[in-house]
Formats: structure tokens, C-alpha cells, sequence
């Protein structure tokens, strides 16, 4: 397959599933509508990947993918960190200060699946959004382009308009922001999976902590 198709079926990809998920079930979207979508989430990852490595034109250590060592680590706390504490409360406000919608609608449908889905759904689409945008496209595009910057500047594009299907244009706005954020720390280290577990880590804390509370609660 051709790289600039590679990189289109990464870029399109996720954006694609959500608008299936949000426009083939009520709001909030069935179990099972979810899961589907998870499953094809997975399913364009790996195609992603085989079509990537296929005949030995890239390895996979071009797009970050390294054993896992204490850097990795500190890389991923340190990120997880930053994202958590300083820059999340920030960009959870931005939208409302610039009159757009947030997040809660969204948030509220989720708070109505399952936990044990939620758990699924963040670590699914953690890994998989940070193999096809920091890893895959920006590899292919940074040898297109011939410039990593520029290369960066329409992963981060592509991966705010990604968003808008399932959260809207506030919250698409916001992840430009950390999207640019996470991109720029990649470019800084190059680990992929301490970018996947930052990204996992704090999607966690802003979709799946508040439901957990909420469950165990109840349960008390």
C-alpha cells in the first residue's frame, strides 16, 4: 500500500469508527455499539501496522516502539503529571471560556457504560491513538515532508479534528492542545509506550476515576 494511504487510514481511521458509533445508536450509544467500535479500533491498528512493516520498508523501532526501562517510566509519570495537575484543569475551562461547549455531555453518556468498559475504552484508545498519530503517520509523513515539524503540525491537526465526532468542537479544540503537548514530548524522547502510558493514564483520571467513585459509593 502506498505510504500517503497508510498514513490517510491512520489519520481517518478513529475519526471514521466514531462517527459510526455516534450515528448508528441513541445517545448514549449501546454497550454493544461501543464495543464494536473498540474492536474495530483494534482491528485498524493492527492492519495499520501490517501494512507499515509489511516487505521490511520501516521497522517498528522507527515509530518508538523499545523495551520498556526506567526512562520509559519517569518519561510517562513525569507526563502524566503535567497533563493531570497543570495543563488538564486548564483546558477542562477552555472551552467555556471561549463559549463553546465542554465536555460534560459527553462525560455524562460515559458515566452510563460500565466501568469495566470504561477501563477497556481508555487503554484501547490511549495505545491506539498514539500508534497511528505519534507513531505511524508522523514516521511516514516526517520521511514525506522531509521535516518532523511540519510533519507534527498535521498530526496534531488531525488528531483535534478526530475528536470532534464523539466531544465536539470545545473539547476537539482542547486536544489540539495536548495533542500538540504530547507530540512535542515524543519528538523529545522517542519512547512511544511511555507516551501510550501517559496518555492512558490520564484519560483514565479524567473518564474512569469519577464513574469508579461513583460505583464503589454505591456499593458502600
Amino acid at each position: 500500500m502506498p505510504d500517503i494511504l497508510i498514513v490517510a487510514l491512520a489519520l481517518a481511521g478513529p475519526p471514521l469508527i466514531a462517527v459510526y458509533g455516534t450515528r448508528t445508536s441513541a445517545r448514549p450509544a449501546a454497550l454493544s455499539t461501543n464495543l464494536l467500535c473498540q474492536a474495530m479500533l483494534l482491528g485498524l491498528v493492527a492492519l495499520v501496522l501490517v501494512f507499515f512493516s509489511f516487505g521490511g520498508r520501516y521497522s517498528l523501532s522507527l515509530i518508538g516502539f523499545q523495551t520498556p526501562d526506567l526512562g520509559t517510566l519517569l518519561w510517562a509519570a513525569g507526563m502524566a503529571a503535567f497533563f493531570i495537575l497543570a495543563l488538564g484543569p486548564f483546558l477542562m475551562r477552555l472551552p467555556h471560556w471561549l463559549g463553546l461547549s465542554g465536555f460534560e455531555a459527553t462525560l455524562s453518556d460515559l458515566s452510563r457504560l460500565p466501568v469495566w468498559y470504561l477501563f477497556i475504552a481508555v487503554l484501547i484508545g490511549g495505545a491506539a491513538e498514539e500508534i497511528l498519530y505519534r507513531g505511524v503517520a508522523l514516521a511516514i509523513l516526517t520521511s514525506l515532508l522531509g521535516d518532523a515539524y511540519v510533519a507534527a503540525a498535521v498530526i496534531v491537526l488531525a488528531f483535534g479534528l478526530a475528536h470532534l465526532p464523539l466531544w465536539g468542537p470545545g473539547p476537539a479544540l482542547t486536544t489540539v492542545i495536548s495533542g500538540a503537548a504530547l507530540t512535542v514530548f515524543f519528538l523529545w524522547h522517542g519512547d512511544l509506550f511511555a507516551n501510550i502510558i501517559a496518555h492512558v493514564a490520564t484519560d483514565f483520571v479524567g473518564i474512569v476515576l469519577g464513574p469508579l467513585r461513583e460505583a464503589l459509593r454505591r456499593r458502600e
